[in-house]
């Protein structure tokens, strides 16, 4: 197909090709109906805005549709009824740490602070969250991933789309967004943005004016020749996201002069299940399980995050780990309906002891149960001293304190890592205004989600868990609110 394009008219012109052409006309369009999307259009809906979504699919999926759907928030309603101690505050300082102080100051307090109104107004309209319990994501200091009871991205797309469109947004599927139409500039800032041009199934183009743009549509990930350009240790790996996301809105931005940032983040997986192409539940790494490389080796902390653990994976012999976790641990992964999907395709397979693991892996067993013997709390110092007399933490190589041992059986998956989507984009100030290079606002186009940069730094290191979804819902509701206001209009932010 063409590439995204930016047509440029006279201001007041009409921007459509044929003069007598009927042009639909909406005070907000959006394009791109996956999270943020829907929550934008979700809100704007409830306040009594016309508002057009333009999703590309034959329904909306996208990237929040792939994930597993669960959403960071501090201080909602549901996670105070949980009696969970946290803050906005906490969970800034939870993701300026992973980022190693390298996330946009402005759009982390922004998040951060918006998350939980949008989770609450969320529940107001018919979603049931609970908040996960029995273990925390790396880099979270709190209980506050946010669930549906199906714990899957399909469902809370679905959820969201029911909401939305209940409210009153608009749904436009099958239209993908090709062109838009801007006024030529008279100043410094820009033109304004008019309308979007839409390719339709029979080829045929439809034309939608509007007086504010979002643009909730995509990263770059599936763009072969910008992965290559920005991210080359994902160059050859795998990817786990959505075709949607070939870059246009970047492609858009550059065109109309807008800065970008953070292009070097994205958000990886190192739990890739192969040759299944099924997603493993970092939960597994959380509870205990550890990654072993064909030689029996562990290779890092797989506390850190799995984002990074995608690099760490594919550096390994053939760019494959065995994920290999107990019976309490299976117990645990099967209540992730991906991880239910991915036993049920022989992804997980079963040891008695260690010699068939080590069979299993293609490694020497002596090396194996070495490996294994380094793990668990009871583990005395490197040296084999133990001067107090009592059990101490063995010394990782890698810097992981384990909690507990594995017992045989044994289960493993085999894995690889996996680029999911990325995090850097269209640079965007706390209003989710898209910023031009020199740093100012244009007219009327705002961006969020995967279209703009996140929260995540600008290297893969940066992926606190849940970032992207947290862009996606908190960019959303912020960005309902600059649209708002941009027509007139100001949104109670506690009002349902």
């Amino acid at each position: 197909m063409s590439a995204p394009v930016v047509r440029w008219g006279s201001p007041g012109s009409t921007p459509v090709s044929t003069p007598d052409a009927d042009m639909m006309q909406v005070p907000v369009l959006i394009i791109g109906a996956g999270a943020c999307g829907l929550t934008a259009a979700l809100r704007l809906a409830q306040a009594g805005i016309e508002t057009v979504l333009i999703e590309r699919d034959a329904a909306p999926s996208g990237s929040s549709a792939l994930s597993s759907g669960f959403i960071p928030a501090a201080g909602s309603a549901v996670q105070r009824a949980a009696g969970i101690d946290d803050s906005a505050e906490r969970f800034a300082a939870d993701i300026q740490a992973k980022a190693h102080g390298t996330a946009a100051p402005h759009l982390v307090a922004a998040y951060t602070d918006a998350a939980a109104p949008a989770m609450d107004m969320l529940a107001r309209h018919g979603l049931v969250f609970d908040v996960l319990d029995g273990f925390l994501y790396p880099g979270h200091s709190a209980r506050r991933m946010h669930a549906l009871p199906e714990r899957t991205g399909v469902a809370l797309v679905t959820a969201l789309e029911r909401a939305a469109t209940g409210a009153g947004a608009h749904l436009l599927t099958r239209a993908l967004a090709r062109e838009i139409w801007v006024e030529e500039s008279t100043g410094h800032d820009g033109g304004r943005i008019t309308a979007v041009g839409c390719e339709r199934p029979d080829g045929s183009v439809d034309v939608i004016g509007c007086q504010v743009l979002i643009l909730a549509c995509n990263g770059f990930g599936g763009n072969a020749s910008m992965v290559a350009e920005h991210l080359p240790a994902m160059r050859e790996a795998v990817y786990g996201g959505h075709v949607g996301n070939d870059g246009s809105a970047i492609e858009w931005g550059k065109a109309l002069g807008a800065r970008l940032a953070d292009l070097g983040a994205y958000q990886g997986h190192g739990s890739w299940a192969t040759p299944q192409g099924a997603l493993i539940s970092w939960a597994v790494m959380m509870d205990g399980g550890v990654q072993i490389n064909r030689d029996g080796l562990r290779f890092h902390d797989e506390t850190q995050g799995y984002s990074e653990a995608a690099v760490h994976v594919l550096a390994q012999p053939g760019g494959v780990a065995w994920n290999v976790f107990d019976e309490r641990t299976l117990a645990l992964a099967r209540g992730f309906p991906d991880f239910v999907a991915a036993e049920a395709g022989h992804a997980v397979k079963t040891c008695a002891d260690v010699p068939a693991l080590a069979a299993l892996i293609g490694c020497d067993p002596d090396v194996l149960q070495q490996t294994l013997q380094g793990i668990g709390p009871d583990a005395v110092d490197s040296q084999g001293n133990d001067p107090h007399g009592t059990a101490l933490h063995r010394t990782d190589p890698h810097g992981r304190r384990f909690e507990r041992t594995l017992q045989a059986p044994y289960h493993a998956v085999k894995v690889t890592g996996a680029l999911f989507h990325t995090q850097g984009g269209l640079d965007i100030d706390a209003q989710c205004r898209v910023l031009n290079r020199d740093g100012r606002a244009l007219p009327n186009l705002l961006a969020a989600g995967g279209a703009a940069r996140g929260v995540s730094g600008n290297d893969v290191s940066g992926y606190l868990s849940g970032n992207g979804l947290l862009s996606a819902v908190a960019g959303g509701y912020i960005a309902a609110a600059t649209a708002a206001a941009m027509l007139g209009h100001e949104l109670d932010q506690e009002s349902p």
